[in-house]
């Protein structure tokens, strides 16, 4: 790879989702140490904590933990996310609001509570300190009935190239990426097939999942592993020129 993920201090969000766990996996066998959080305190990391993504109360109480034990973060990544599927006319603003928030409001309460410890990883760090937001190919193009979706990882893609120019203009040594997966196997795309069903999309899951190989060239869906090592990869001293680029690992969904 070229770079190093040794000795690195690493948050993920999301740690108990397929690609959160595999993204653990893949920073903890880099050499990082990684705090890992989930809405259940999931199993896998350095140091495993409850959270809400959501709560801004509790964005400030987990930068605490890791500035009295670390002093600093090197990699933050943005994982925890949600998706529904509805037609446009049923989907209500609560469930709109609800996935927007973990979607999209907690990227900004990441960033601004870890933004401190960032900047103090930035000083030091070769290829200064990483954040990486999980977005999707459904922030690149839209999806029918994934409406709410899409327009959340569209604004994952654009929140990311933001926050990418604000902290090279301030100087912060502070990169920002997203990663954007294609149809992966994890139980968020097994409910979705589901759901699909369910609306009437498709008659049956085996034409619901055929559907979706179909849009990928390559002709399967992708693992978990293989989004975590492009996710280890932007939070190595590797990736020390990438900043506000779009990490496309999707098995040629978006060739087309």
């Amino acid at each position: 790879m070229g770079g190093t993920l040794s000795g690195a201090v690493a948050l993920v969000t999301g740690a108990g989702g397929g690609i959160g766990s595999a993204t653990v996996a893949a920073l903890i066998a880099g050499g990082a140490e990684v705090i890992a959080t989930d809405i259940k305190a999931p199993p896998s990391g350095t140091l495993n904590l409850a959270q809400d993504v959501t709560d801004e109360a509790g964005w400030a109480e987990l930068a605490d933990i890791i500035r009295q034990r670390w002093g600093r973060l090197d990699c933050l990544v943005n994982n925890a996310g949600i998706a529904t599927v509805s037609t446009i006319e049923d989907n209500d603003l609560g469930s709109w609001r609800r996935l927007m928030s973990v979607n999209v409001d907690s990227l900004l309460l990441s960033c601004k509570a870890m933004l401190s410890l960032l900047r103090e990883s930035g000083k030091t760090r070769a290829g200064g300190a990483s954040v990486v937001n999980l977005s999707s190919v459904g922030g690149i193009g839209g999806a029918p009935f994934m409406a709410a979706y899409c327009t959340s990882k569209g604004a994952v893609r654009l929140f990311s190239k933001s926050a990418a120019l604000e902290f090279a203009a301030l100087k912060y040594n502070i990169r920002v990426n997203s990663v954007h997966p294609g149809g992966i196997e994890t139980a968020m795309m097994e409910d979705i097939v589901d759901a699909y069903v369910a609306l009437g999309a498709a008659p049956d899951r085996a034409t619901a999942r055929a559907g979706v190989d179909a849009q990928h060239p390559l002709g399967r869906w992708g693992k978990p592993e293989e989004i975590a090592s492009g996710i280890a990869y932007l939070c190595s001293t590797a990736s020390s020129f990438m900043t506000g680029s779009e990490l496309v690992i999707d098995g040629g969904f978006t060739a087309h």
